[in-house]
């Protein structure tokens, strides 16, 4: 079974001769205890070409001191990783060969470095005798697998204990700083340990000549292919938000495509949209129930107790339950799937050989203003078409697509944000409004969708439908609102003064 640490720690330089400095003089820390000397022996896993080097990921294989046992290592910020440990065995834990399946894909890990360490282990403590910091002064011997040359470095880490005060990292460095001692060079001892024996990874992608229009867009789908590649382990690991940030990630890529079909050729990119769709999809599952019954709690928490009639709670438990059952297994049995590992290596494909088309060459500006405006005309053909409609299923339809129109409007205008600066941003700011109040009432369109159901099931057990109606009221008002506010919306967003700054 694995289970999560988050590590906060960090490294400094040092040679045999190194002393520390009396860290008792350092706020907060009452003694320094000597815990002894460990001897630790690390295997070090990655793919032949090293992606998870390439991106601060490290896996390892331990023996020797407290943990000994599988380490996966994730980058959160600067000098903080999580680390994911899974219980000694001969092969990879497949908890952990899960988490790195988005950047291993078929490929087996295979060890690359080994690096066997003597840690000597002081432990900072209050007055009170709480561990505040572990700091340790590790005498490192490393060897680059399955054959090469070797390197030997000493290096301190000072690591904080669990539920440590922060800032006693910054007293101690403060110390150990002005004992001349410095912060390290290398985020990790694999990297530093890959870098002196010869061994980095290598840029992933080519570009193109920066001053063109088809760098831009391949800077910008790039970003996108990281951020579903990064997001997969996040999703396994049921980290909040993660569904939806690579949900989003998989939309911005799609629209991509379609708004720079000028500059990529549809002909390879339709299909990875298709996947990407598909992968969308299967993500949206969990995400849109999840939201959707934290609007009815919503709702349902608002109002007068006296008018929640019968076992309404009850009722909203079991209906969530009931759509909302067996969405993550869902959600993970697409990533674990062939279909999920074939669309990643087709985004590898496509951006180690882009179908650039001729525009591609052109100067960025002229090239993602047009785009951004024909998204535009497209979505202004869908508003009016809204606005025309009386409300009904018709218009809520209408609205529906325009949304979807400044949705793609909008993320258009973000990939062209670097080149096109802040009128791009003005305008992408501006399709967000048309976006959130037309997503408002769809929102309010499906809710009540819900709420009928669940009135009809209440009905049917011979129980109050009541309370389900009146918050149906409450949705068709909220829906009224927002069809109120739309038109106010896409005047501010169909102004002249906005578009004509993108023209030149």
């Amino acid at each position: 079974m694995a289970e999560t640490k988050r590590e906060i720690e960090r490294k400094y330089e040092a040679t045999a001769r190194t002393e520390l400095p009396d860290l008792t003089r350092a706020p907060g820390v009452a003694s320094v205890e000597d815990r002894g000397v460990a001897e630790l022996d690390a295997v070090y896993y990655d793919t032949p070409d090293l992606r998870l080097a390439a991106d601060a990921l490290t896996l390892r294989r331990r023996t020797g001191g407290g943990d000994a046992g599988w380490h996966l290592k994730f980058p959160v910020a600067s000098g903080i990783r999580d680390e994911i440990r899974a219980p000694l065995s001969d092969t990879l834990p497949k908890a952990l060969a899960g988490l790195v399946r988005s950047r291993t894909r078929a490929e087996t890990v295979v060890p690359v470095v080994r690096l066997r360490s003597t840690r000597q282990v002081h432990h900072l403590v209050d007055d009170e005798g709480t561990l505040l910091a572990e700091l340790s002064v590790d005498t490192v011997r490393a060897e680059r697998l399955p054959e090469g040359p070797d390197t030997s470095w000493t290096e301190i880490e000072v690591e904080l204990a669990d539920d440590a005060d922060p800032t006693v990292l910054d007293a101690v460095e403060k110390r150990l700083k002005k004992a001349g001692i410095r912060p390290s060079a290398s985020a990790s001892k694999v990297a530093r340990a890959l870098a002196e024996t010869g061994r980095e990874p290598e840029p992933e992608y080519a570009s193109p000549p920066a001053d063109t229009a088809g760098a831009r867009v391949l800077a910008y789908v790039r970003d996108q292919v990281e951020a579903i590649v990064a997001l997969d382990p996040a999703v396994r690991r049921d980290l909040p938000d993660s569904v939806h940030q690579m949900r989003v990630a998989c939309r911005r890529l799609r629209s991509a495509f379609k708004s720079y079909r000028k500059v990529l050729d549809r002909a390879a990119t339709d299909p990875i949209g298709d996947e990407l769709k598909w992968l969308a999809g299967e993500l949206g599952v969990a995400r849109d129930q999840e939201v959707l019954t934290e609007r009815l709690r919503t709702r349902l928490d608002a109002i007068p107790r006296t008018l929640v009639l019968g076992p309404v709670r009850a009722r909203l438990r079991i209906w969530n339950n009931a759509h909302g059952g067996g969405a993550r297994r869902k959600t993970l049995a697409a990533l674990d799937s062939a279909r999920h590992l074939a669309l990643l290596g087709a985004l590898d494909a496509l951006l180690t050989d882009p179908p650039l088309l001729k525009a591609a060459a052109d100067a960025p500006a002229p090239v993602l203003a047009a785009a951004v405006l024909k998204d535009y005309d497209r979505l202004a053909t869908r508003a009016g078409h809204a606005l025309a409609l009386l409300p009904g299923h018709d218009r809520d339809l209408a609205m529906h697509e325009t949304r979807k129109a400044a949705k793609r409007a909008r993320y258009a205008a973000e990939a062209a944000t670097p080149t096109l600066g802040k009128p791009a941003k003005r305008f992408a700011k501006r399709m967000k409004a048309v976006q959130s109040v037309l997503g408002e009432h769809q929102d309010s369109v499906v809710a009540r969708e819900a709420l009928r159901d669940l009135a009809i099931q209440a009905h049917a057990a011979g129980e109050s439908a009541f309370t389900w109606g009146l918050l149906h009221g409450q949705e068709e008002a909220a829906g009224a609102a927002g069809e109120n506010e739309f038109p106010q919306v896409w005047a501010r967003a169909s102004a002249p003064e906005l578009r004509a700054p993108l023209t030149h």
